[in-house]
């Protein structure tokens, strides 16, 4: 399977696409940390909090789910499966069930 983003886009070319498509302003806040040795992107505070490595563990999405951000990105590498692609969004409608979901 081929991917849709560009090879040369790095993460924070696609957090800020991701912030531009939402309206959001790239004047606020955001840092970088590292999660279970996963790359998790969190701008103002959990207005939104991105993860674009790839086929990312369960652990990283439970940790992101219970922060609760008002959005969460991922990129449809994340995922090493179709099923856990899925468990994504129940893991969300468990922890986070007002968070909006996104995969790019």
């Amino acid at each position: 399977m081929e991917s849709n983003i560009k090879p040369d886009r790095i993460d924070l070319d696609l957090l800020f696409g991701c912030l531009l498509e939402w309206g959001l302003p790239l004047s606020m806040p955001y840092h970088s940390e590292k999660i279970d040795g996963y790359t998790v992107h969190t701008y103002n505070d959990g207005d939104l909090i991105a993860c674009f490595d790839r086929n990312i563990p369960d652990s990283v999405v439970m940790e992101i789910a219970k922060r609760q951000p008002l959005r969460a990105v991922f990129q449809d590498a994340c995922f090493a499966s179709s099923p856990s692609k899925i468990n994504v969004w129940e893991r969300f409608k468990l922890l986070a069930p007002d968070t909006r979901v996104k995969v790019i």
